[in-house]
């Protein structure tokens, strides 16, 4: 048997109003109530919503999307008057991004998550995309050569570039 993700617990300042929420901004099925929690299936994957009175540390939750349900989901953000951004660090307000030549957006549930749409998976584009996503074909100062690179552990010589951009990467 393959290993999967069956389910996994989401932490809601109210459950209802956020398994509703994604439902709803995702074109899913009705939420289900299953005991204490509220779930949504997602696929293979239930996201099981549950109550607290903690506060909430924030989560990621991305979702791979068509094009056209990307279209929906976005119409969904844009009635709403959601704020959205094009990158997980909330820099490019009102845009979209265009990485690995896909389309995505992030932006908030109810209970302060950040939820992501995207339509290519991350590095699918590889480097010959037109728009590569930037955690996959970083780029260096000018000026650099590639004796002077580093790898991301800090040695000297080839391997991952520990340079990258921090203001235009990704998750």
């Amino acid at each position: 048997m393959a290993i999967s993700l069956n389910h996994t617990i989401v932490a809601a300042t109210d459950k209802e109003a956020s398994a509703k929420f994604l439902a709803e901004m995702l074109g899913l099925p009705a939420p289900t109530v299953l005991g204490h929690f509220v779930g949504v299936q997602v696929g293979d994957t239930s996201l099981d919503y549950l109550d607290t009175d903690q506060p909430i540390t924030q989560q990621h939750y991305a979702f791979l999307v068509s094009e056209a349900e990307f279209g929906h989901v976005f119409e969904h953000i844009r009635e709403r008057g959601l704020d959205f951004w094009a990158d997980p660090r909330r820099r490019k307000h009102g845009e979209i991004n265009t990485w690995d030549d896909g389309r995505g957006c992030y932006f908030d549930d109810p209970s302060g998550h950040l939820l992501e749409i995207i339509t290519r998976p991350y590095g699918s584009g590889g480097t010959t995309a037109s728009n590569p996503h930037p955690l996959i074909a970083p780029k260096l100062r000018l000026g650099e050569h590639e004796s002077g690179l580093t790898r991301q552990d800090g040695a000297s010589g080839g391997g991952a570039l520990a340079r990258a951009e921090s203001s235009d990467q990704g998750e």
